[in-house]
């Protein structure tokens, strides 16, 4: 069964049109919380309403997701369903956080702002604990050869191939703001970036970003008229994609001698935001706003050290030189 207006949770679609709406959340978090909340509205209508295993997941109504059955759920159903992603889909702990961050925005919805529930089920549900991993990012060593691989590729492309990975490179932008980039958004030295929940901020080009950008606007692709303004065009003369991005990017790692598998087109971000830090000596504050990140709890992640630093640091110790004098030495 196709999902249409009659098969469809009148709340959900609410919830998230004022999510899109009112709190301006991106497309890309609208499509995670639909199928989210669906795969969660889905699993409840199956065990309360008994449907069975030969019912298929798409053909469960989800306008059977009334407000009486939304009044219905508990902590308890909650829980049941964290532990059936954990178990039987083999969930990370990440992928349920989102899964529970989706459901407790949800129900405070619910709860505060269509008043439809007396009490909050998901108020007290907790988020499972994570290992804090440190962010995985290039070395400068491997950064330069990446930006060196870039001339042993297509030469037609060359130019904005070596511009989007320094665009990456240094200025730590996330994949969906480089795609988005428009040429009327560089003025001079500077680059108005629309970050995520629509929040715009204002990013300093330096002297390689300027140099890479000049060195392609002769050889852009001539846009079609509905693309004119974007900044990087693909070969059809559109706006380059998010797809077609992650394709260079894995293309020119691979001619580096670097995995891509370990190595995302978002850790190039993380790798600008660590060589910031570590080598540009850039206050956490100043990188917070240069990364857009809304808490600095967020930015800190990026302040871990390197083994080298800590073998500096130890080797800096004022006692690294004392020696125990033996017998021979006194005599």
């Amino acid at each position: 069964m196709i999902d249409n207006n009659n098969t469809k949770c009148k709340r959900l679609e609410d919830f998230l049109g004022y999510f899109q709406a009112i709190r301006e959340r991106s497309p890309a978090t609208i499509k995670e919380y639909r199928y989210d909340l669906t795969l969660f509205l889905r699993f409840l209508l199956n065990r309360k309403l008994e449907l069975g295993n030969d019912t298929s997941w798409e053909e469960i109504d989800l306008s059977l997701a009334n407000d009486k059955f939304l009044q219905g759920i508990t902590l308890s159903d909650l829980y049941l369903y964290i532990t059936w992603l954990s178990t039987e889909r083999k969930n990370s702990a990440a992928t349920r956080s989102r899964h529970i961050s989706a459901i407790r925005s949800f129900f405070h919805y619910l709860t505060t702002k269509v008043n439809i529930l007396a009490e909050n089920p998901a108020a007290n549900l907790e988020m499972p604990k994570q290992l804090k991993r440190l962010p995985r990012y290039l070395s400068l060593d491997d950064s330069l050869n990446l930006l060196e691989a870039v001339n042993q590729t297509d030469e037609r492309y060359r130019t904005r191939d070596y511009a989007i990975i320094t665009l990456f490179l240094n200025c730590g932008l996330r994949l969906s703001e480089l795609v988005s980039i428009n040429i009327s958004d560089i003025r001079e030295d500077t680059l108005i970036v629309m970050g995520k929940g629509g929040k715009e901020r204002t990013v300093y080009l330096n002297g390689a970003c300027i140099a890479a950008l000049n060195d392609y606007y002769p050889d852009r692709i001539t846009p079609k008229a509905s693309h004119k303004d974007a900044l990087f065009i693909s070969r059809l003369g559109k706006r380059i994609g998010a797809r077609a991005v992650q394709n260079i990017i894995r293309k020119n790692m691979l001619a580096a001698g670097i995995d891509p598998k370990r190595y995302s087109t978002h850790k190039l971000r993380h790798t600008a935001a660590t060589l910031m830090y570590q080598y540009g000596q850039v206050d956490i504050r100043n990188l917070q706003m240069i990364l857009g990140h809304e808490s600095v709890a967020t930015t800190e992640i990026y302040t871990h050290t390197s083994k080298e630093a800590l073998h500096d640091a130890v080797e800096r110790n004022p006692l690294s030189s004392v020696r125990r004098q033996n017998k021979k030495d006194i005599e």
